[in-house]
């Protein structure tokens, strides 16, 4: 069953969302002050709004409250997207995702009701880091305190060998929690232990960032 979902504010950063929300089957609305903006994501949404999200008479009237989450990503405009996250959470949404321009912003919109805060350039700039010190590690994505889920490629060593023989959790800390099977293509959720791995596998593991960078320092 399709998600509800509203994003606010419809520069690029909105834009995309609403669009790839839209195309993974979701229910989204799109609002924003800007009429052209609003009239470029039309074909991408399956509502899209001319309206002002800092009046709270007019977000009342949208239902916001049904949503499985609001999104909020108001650019540069700090005062606005505080207000407006103030007003969500008095209208009684459960989930807000506010993009925030900086870590007090961030700490202001957790303290007015948002729930999760999002650092878009802070988040790029950190993955483009640990991509560029670790080439091994395809992608990342980080989760409470020092441990990561990541996408890693098999070392050599690994290849022909099963997740028994491997002994990754005895040896190494981590857990592989999926593979990614790309001849033929296929995606394996917690693999039993007999699962053979393959050049062309990629592995989905969690552990700490220091348990999957031992990885990288294998020998092959």
């Amino acid at each position: 069953m399709a998600g509800k979902y509203t994003v606010i504010g419809l520069g690029n950063f909105g834009f995309h969302v609403t669009r790839t929300l839209f195309e993974d089957g979701q229910d989204v609305m799109g609002l924003d002050i800007d009429s052209e903006r609003v009239q470029a994501i039309r074909p991408y949404s399956t509502q899209a709004i001319v309206g002002d999200a800092t009046q709270k008479d007019m977000m009342k009237t949208l239902g916001l409250e049904e949503m499985d989450a609001v999104l909020v990503g108001m650019g540069g405009r700090t005062e606005a997207a505080t207000l407006i996250t103030l007003y969500l959470k008095e209208i009684g949404v459960k989930k807000i995702i506010v993009k925030a321009t900086n870590e007090d912003h961030g700490k202001i919109l957790r303290a007015v009701g948002a729930t999760d805060i999002i650092h878009p350039e802070k988040d790029i700039a950190i993955k483009v880091a640990r991509n560029l010190s670790s080439p091994d590690i395809l992608d990342f994505f980080p989760m409470s305190g020092e441990y990561m889920i990541a996408e890693i490629a098999p070392v050599n060593s690994f290849v022909g060998k099963s997740l028994a023989d491997l002994e990754l959790r005895s040896k190494f800390n981590i857990n592989i929690i999926g593979i990614k099977e790309l001849v033929p293509e296929n995606f394996v959720l917690v693999p039993g232990a007999d699962f053979v791995i393959k050049h062309s596998d990629i592995l989905l593991v969690t552990g700490t960032k220091d348990d999957i960078r031992k990885i990288e320092k294998i020998k092959d």
